[in-house]
């Protein structure tokens, strides 16, 4: 029999699919090139069903003889190994970022005479809308809490917006934009302490209490589907952060981080401006461990943050810090800084880089904003956390907004840099 091949994410399986294997099996034996999740989420965002999971759904579909995985989203490589006479796929790949895919792909054939058959593309049926629809839907508790390792395990590198309620969640859930590799958005929310307390105009001293804090949590779980990694501060005494965890863990948070500090919380980035004390290696390595013996799943998370940079004690024992924590239990370690430029973290992550136990590192590039992404990847960083932009962003606008209110003795000046009122009631679904 001919060969025929198709490559597809199949994380949502509807009838344009299903008409592609059908018209694949007229022409020969068809072989399922299954991208993976590190494929898929090289130009998109993570898929809701594991490889594995996608891999059953297809395997068991009339028609399909055997599924393989595709690791890249170009073909070649399998195209290459597996030599088709036909390749299918919908017609609708012919402009954006996957035409030079295409491209490559009726390179390849040419190689050996194989054949690209393009399927008009099923009318009716849209890809986003039914991703839309899911994310309406929202998602379980334990497959957003597993997702962050998922991540973990399929992207070089991270990025993390933090929420302080509903709204700035709904942003970090909807806000992409597309550049040469595809679609560019966050992958999740950081439930940030400092906006948390600053929003209800508290200091951040750890006073909003840790209900209160939950309930920002489930205002921003209704109405998103992305992992969220939450910062507990100091985490308390050993026995609240077990507690703290226990919670967490079943909301469906995706990990937790606690600072290495005893005392009053002062912010870090006050640094030796306000007395600050940093708690002792042991100790802290204790509550890691009682916050991992206190947890059920194994894909919850308990990052530790060090603070000896921002301490003036040094990257040696940062270092030695790194080491203790890891050797406790710790799944990842943040390091943070406050100063202005990034050579001291891109010290630290070639030092770290070289430890025998390495775990995920977590950087907060809130004073060194100059340094971009991929020099952060580079250094060796995995999750880089913007801690408190969108409030920062939102105050200044607000304020503006109140002066020229006072200033003109009406709101009409203000309309400029506001938004409409049709926007606001269309702003969340459901409203109307």
């Amino acid at each position: 029999m001919k060969k025929v091949y198709i490559g597809m994410s199949a994380d949502l399986i509807h009838p344009g699919h299903l008409n592609i294997i059908n018209e694949a099996v007229k022409l020969g034996e068809v072989t399922v090139g299954l991208l993976t999740d590190e494929a898929i989420a090289a130009y998109k965002r993570l898929p809701y069903m594991t490889y594995e999971e996608r891999r059953l759904v297809v395997s068991a579909i009339k028609g399909v003889s055997r599924v393989v995985p595709q690791t890249t989203l170009d073909y070649g490589p399998n195209l290459q190994a597996l030599r088709p006479d036909y390749v299918l796929h919908g017609d609708d790949w012919r402009t954006g970022v996957q035409s030079r895919t295409r491209a490559k792909v009726i390179e390849s054939l040419a190689g050996w005479g194989g054949q690209l058959v393009e399927i008009p593309y099923t009318r009716g049926i849209s890809s986003t809308r039914l991703n839309l629809a899911l994310k309406e839907v929202g998602v379980l508790p334990e497959r957003r809490l597993s997702s962050l390792r998922r991540l973990l395990a399929v992207k070089p590198l991270l990025r993390f917006l933090e929420v302080h309620n509903g709204l700035t969640g709904s942003i970090v859930e909807h806000t992409s934009v597309n550049s040469d590799h595809g679609s560019r958005e966050f992958d999740g929310m950081w439930c940030s302490s400092l906006t948390d307390s600053t929003a209800r105009a508290k200091p951040d001293i750890e006073l909003v209490d840790f209900s209160s804090r939950i309930r920002t949590i489930e205002d921003v779980f209704e109405v998103t589907t992305k992992p969220l990694i939450f910062d507990d501060d100091t985490g308390g005494l050993a026995e609240h952060f077990a507690f703290a965890v226990k919670t967490l863990e079943r909301l469906g948070v995706s990990a937790v981080i606690i600072e290495d500090k005893r005392g009053l919380k002062k912010n870090s980035l006050f640094g030796t401006e306000v007395v600050q004390t940093q708690e002792s290696p042991e100790l802290f390595a204790h509550k890691i461990k009682v916050g991992k013996q206190s947890q059920i799943s194994d894909d919850f998370m308990v990052i530790a943050r060090i603070e000896s940079l921002i301490l003036g004690q040094g990257q040696e024992d940062a270092l030695s810090r790194a080491e203790h924590y890891i050797q406790a239990g710790a799944d990842g370690i943040m390091i943070h800084s406050r100063q202005k430029a990034p050579a001291e973290i891109f010290s630290f992550c070639e030092a770290y880089n070289r430890l025998p136990e390495r775990r995920p590192l977590v950087v907060v590039p809130s004073s060194y904003s100059q340094a971009t992404e991929d020099e952060l990847q580079s250094a060796g960083a995995n999750i880089v956390i913007y801690a408190n932009q969108l409030l920062r962003s939102a105050y200044p606008a607000m304020k503006q907004t109140a002066e020229s209110i006072l200033k003109h003795g009406r709101s009409y000046e203000a309309e400029g840099d506001i938004m409409s009122i049709d926007e606001i009631l269309n702003l969340v679904p459901g409203a109307k």
